[in-house]
């Protein structure tokens, strides 16, 4: 039986709320107006509402909206000053060299949450529909198979077991001349576009980071009262330095922090928690001693892409467009990405209105997008940092050895490109790695929240009685095949205990049991799994986290 389903058509949809999308879509009305245009253009976001505190380097927003001061930006602080730190287990040491990348003073810091709203605000005053709570499932296809056509929304009122309930409403079909997938990071639906058209055969695999982050309330009086410093970043201890990642504060108003830690996805010891190593973190002497007396009143996870410049795929086809994180468009090593993916929201717009007017959506016409990109700032930020990744994934002298001639030689180093590994493929047997060690975790519910915490104070929502959005296309090979190899991974590596691991009492067999309402849609599991047998699609509706500050 066909499901009967509606549609709605634009010029040009967006599909994602983030800020790429919103500054592709505010541009893309001001080249309609710059053009006498009349264009329909939609926004569809899976969150409940348009919605990480980060620092932005304000170039994009400035070329936007020249007078977004003026527009009430919600900016929260002004970078005063950098410091690096070097961390051992007990120890804190000031790097007296800051990277140049890393130099941040005068850039904004930003609750990406609020940020996003603001850019929300306006497009819509604009003239830009936005349509939160609506994820899209299916990429959908021309007659050819090959022409993207739109997004096909998910079914909602369908039970556990996907059976239709007397409330079903059926997903609606939103079809687009211009289709700009800007889901971020690992996005479902850009994920299946780049796979079933091989927009990514011709580059190094996509790597990532899983960064837990949380918001902390501090006393009056607290280390960013009088400190010249307002941004602090670190590297080694509890990571070390064989695995990608660290940690980073920020100050924000009100005296509150966001605090974080990243760790790379190309890490070998399956026994690593990237939830526990950013407990460790915070229970460091240096670390502890900013935050003591303080109450996390939001937390949160996302995954980054961080492969850089030859792990960016084809960014036009017929019919559609990737930007921002969705493509990997990413400043490594700089830990920055919201500047690039706003610019090339933008300047995929600049093509996609020049497309429109000539009647010519086709993948040839809509390659000027990736023309403006390399003839514009984001390329020589990103393409210094094409070897980074592979660099910091190497261990012991062989890394610092790379990553030395990169700074001298503007990121070329000794080879050029250094060859990549994807994430789900860098563990190493269970009994055969390395021995990583965190500390035993005491949490007080406050200050040190559990995983379970975490999720309630992400705002985390989900109608329980839905078809997991979590596919394990084998649920055996967990238990005959990942459990003695791997010791189940998914385990430790999903930061929302989404994944446990149980006997069964009467049996005494072991089954993988999965808490989808727990997921805080980093898609860390669809990313890290080495058999790549997870697959994250969207649930339904507006169900996932609530932030609203993080």
């Amino acid at each position: 039986m066909t499901t009967e389903r509606d549609s709605i058509e634009f010029d040009a949809l967006f599909v994602g709320g983030g800020v790429s999308s919103l500054a592709g879509a505010i541009r893309l009305m001001q080249m309609a107006k710059e053009k006498a245009m009349e264009l329909e253009v939609g926004i569809i976001e899976k969150g409940s509402e348009i919605g990480s505190h980060s620092i932005m380097n304000p170039i994009a927003l400035q070329e936007l909206l020249p007078d977004y001061d003026s527009l009430n930006c919600p900016i929260e602080q002004t970078v005063r000053g950098d410091g690096f730190y070097y961390l051992t287990r007990k120890k804190a040491w000031r790097v007296p060299m800051v990277p140049r990348q890393m130099h941040n003073q005068g850039f904004l810091i930003i609750s990406l949450a609020r940020f996003a709203r603001w850019l929300g605000e306006i497009a819509e005053e604009m003239g830009v529909n936005i349509f939160p709570g609506f994820s899209g499932q299916e990429v959908l296809y021309g007659e050819d198979g090959k022409t993207v056509t739109g997004v096909r929304t998910g079914d909602n009122g369908l039970d556990a077991n996907g059976k239709a309930k007397s409330n079903f409403e059926a997903g609606i079909d939103i079809l687009a001349k211009v289709t700009v997938f800007g889901e971020g990071a690992r996005g479902n639906l850009s994920k299946s576009l780049i796979e079933k058209l091989g927009l990514s055969s011709q580059c190094l695999p996509q790597v990532y980071e899983t960064g837990i982050k949380e918001v902390i309330q501090l006393p009056e009086e607290n280390f960013f009262s009088h400190n010249p410093v307002n941004d602090i970043h670190t590297m080694g201890y509890p990571l070390g330095l064989n695995v990608p990642g660290g940690g980073f504060l920020y100050q924000m108003k009100d005296n509150r922090i966001a605090i974080g830690y990243l760790t790379g996805l190309c890490y070998e010891d399956p026994g690593i928690d990237p939830y526990d190593l950013f407990m460790s973190f915070k229970r460091h002497p240096f670390i502890f001693d900013i935050i003591k007396g303080g109450r996390v009143v939001e937390q949160g996870a996302r995954t980054v892409s961080s492969g850089g410049h030859y792990t960016i795929p084809r960014l036009a086809t017929d019919g559609a467009v990737l930007i921002g994180a969705a493509a990997g468009i990413h400043n490594t090593p700089a830990l920055k990405g919201i500047h690039v993916g706003m610019k090339s929201g933008m300047l995929a717009a600049e093509a996609i209105a020049e497309a429109l007017e000539k009647k010519d959506v086709s993948g040839a016409s809509l390659e000027r997008y990736r023309r403006l990109l390399d003839d514009s700032w984001v390329h020589p930020e990103i393409y210094e940092g094409r070897n980074f990744a592979p660099a910091l994934a190497m261990k012991g002298m062989k890394k610092w050895i790379h990553l030395g001639a990169q700074y001298l030689s503007k990121g070329r180093g000794i080879i050029d490109p250094l060859p990549l590994d994807a994430d789900y493929e860098t563990l190493r047997v269970l009994n055969t790695a390395p021995t990583e060690t965190t500390d035993n975790m005491d949490y007080d519910g406050s200050l040190m929240v559990d995983k379970l915490t975490g999720v309630y104070l992400s705002k985390t929502q989900h109608r329980e009685d839905q078809p997991s959005h979590l596919i394990i296309k084998d649920p055996q090979l967990c238990i005959d095949t990942c459990y003695p190899t791997y010791g189940s991974p998914c385990t430790r590596f999903c930061p929302a205990k989404v994944y446990e691991l149980e006997t069964d009492e009467i049996t005494g067999q072991r089954q993988l049991k999965l808490n989808p309402s727990n997921c805080l849609h980093c898609k860390t599991c669809d990313i890290k799994d080495p058999y790549q047998n997870i697959n994250w699609v969207c649930p339904e509706g507006s169900g996932g986290p609530g932030y609203t500050t993080v």
